[in-house]
């Protein structure tokens, strides 16, 4: 893949007051680079607990090639592919949720605890020419997973 056509991927969760850290920035770490970044931001929750809000912004093409190849690893990697009309909004940015949980043990998988944000290039920006060049990206992220 010469060109990634995204300007950036964001990765977001939250652990709370009932979960351990240093698994959930495991689970985080599952779809980044190693030794990649991370920030971290301690919040308060409604009812006072405690809320720890980690991050990362993958911009780098060699960084966000890595975010794509674990993509590739989802079993079910064609549906995305298939909705993407509905994942790529009109600013361009196409969204998924990945399970933490599973992440944690290794694995990829769509679910509930990690959005992932990812800024699609698109010349003109609109989301037709994104949706095609964010497919583009999958598809040849899961050819080279495959290969």
């Amino acid at each position: 893949m010469p060109s990634v056509p995204f300007h950036y991927v964001d990765l977001r969760t939250f652990c709370y007051a009932t979960e351990d850290e240093k698994r959930v920035e495991q689970a985080l770490r599952r779809f980044l680079p190693e030794e990649y970044e991370i920030e971290r931001e301690v919040n308060r929750g409604h009812h006072g607990d405690r809320i720890v809000v980690f991050s990362a912004r993958v911009d780098n093409a060699d960084d966000v090639r890595h975010v794509l190849r674990q993509l590739s690893e989802l079993s079910d990697i064609e549906d995305v592919i298939d909705e993407l009309d509905e994942r790529v909004d009109d600013n361009c940015a196409f969204f998924l949720r990945l399970d933490k949980q599973d992440a944690f043990k290794g694995e990829v998988d769509r679910g509930e605890g990690i959005t992932l944000r990812a800024k699609v290039e698109a010349y003109p920006a609109k989301q037709p020419a994104a949706v095609e060049n964010a497919r583009e990206a999958l598809e040849q992220a899961r050819e080279q997973a495959e290969s």
